[in-house]
């Protein structure tokens, strides 16, 4: 590509159907440009005070890393199934702790491209567009790709 830009398509998952979807998309866009998919998935850990002296602590009870590393597993081994060129295509996995709108982004850099899909798990159901996907939306650093899918229910 002769902007700079690397034959990598960035996807951001969370585990729900719409990443999911986005994920299929960019699979199949990757095998048409020749292009690897580096799927990037975003954590934060919820801290809580603990006390006045000891500042905060981390709620999370379990390894969540391992469980997010999990869930991506699966959403990526679910996407590979369902598109017709999940054998031909180089997946990269990706874990962050951050933000998602500015891990993405940051991801990003470079890139041939951001793909996301139209909403997440986020609680607003009516919502056509979700809070990370609008703020893509208005700083991506590459050419940017919102999969809507019509999933009713998550």
């Amino acid at each position: 590509m002769g902007d700079g830009s690397d034959r990598r398509i960035v996807v951001g998952i969370e585990g729900s159907g719409y990443a999911r979807e986005a994920l299929i998309w960019a699979i199949e866009e990757a095998h048409h440009r020749g292009a690897t998919v580096e799927v990037v998935t975003c954590f934060s850990p919820t801290y809580v005070p603990a006390a006045p002296d000891l500042g905060y602590v981390p709620l999370d009870s379990f390894d969540l890393a391992t469980e997010v590393e999990k869930m991506q597993g699966e959403v990526i081994e679910s996407a590979l199934e369902a598109s017709k060129y999940g054998d031909e295509v180089e997946i990269r996995r990706t874990l962050k702790k951050g933000r998602p709108a500015d891990t993405l982004m940051a991801s990003a850099e470079g890139a041939s491209m951001l793909v996301v899909g139209n909403r997440g798990r986020g609680g607003f159901a009516g919502l056509r567009l979700g809070s990370v996907s609008q703020a893509i939306a208005h700083h991506s650093p590459c050419p940017l790709v919102i999969v809507r899918s019509g999933l009713d229910t998550d």
